[in-house]
């Protein structure tokens, strides 16, 4: 018998900035809406399954726009065996994303950054290369 393999490739279109920065999940959230006149709201805990290893819960927060959304994602996260693990492993020193993803080019990732890397409780804001990463599909959460 004929093996047939399906092969999925995704898309990548949204845009990602990495955060460092020591605060809880829900105080970044409140600092970012603050910083950039947003309203993201929680979300239910975004739930990893792997084949080979423990399940992840992540923490999120989204903001859907017209033609697009915000969302931020933490990195960190402890699983269902109380060990620590990430969601992006290669980027163990970021603790957040945020990924934007604008069709109609109106939200400035410039702008986000200068913005961002002003405030105090914020170590590090860097824009990232998403094709660069090699755990990129944890990334997708629809």
């Amino acid at each position: 018998m004929k093996k047939v393999k399906l092969e999925i490739e995704h898309t990548y279109d949204f845009e990602i900035l990495g955060l460092v920065s020591p605060v809880k999940d829900y105080k970044m959230a409140w600092l970012i809406n603050r910083e950039l006149q947003m309203d993201m709201v929680k979300w239910s805990d975004l739930e990893i399954e792997f084949l080979s290893g423990p399940n992840l819960k992540i923490s999120q927060f989204f903001l859907s726009l017209p033609h697009g959304f915000v969302q931020l994602l933490k990195n960190k996260a402890v699983n269902s065996n109380h060990q620590v693990s990430y969601l992006i492993p290669e980027l163990r020193t970021v603790d957040y994303f945020l990924l934007v993803q604008d069709e109609t080019c109106e939200v400035s990732l410039t702008n986000f950054v200068s913005k961002l890397s002003e405030n105090p409780f914020i170590q590090s804001v860097m824009k990232l290369d998403v094709q660069k990463l090699k755990s990129k599909e944890n990334l997708l959460t629809y």
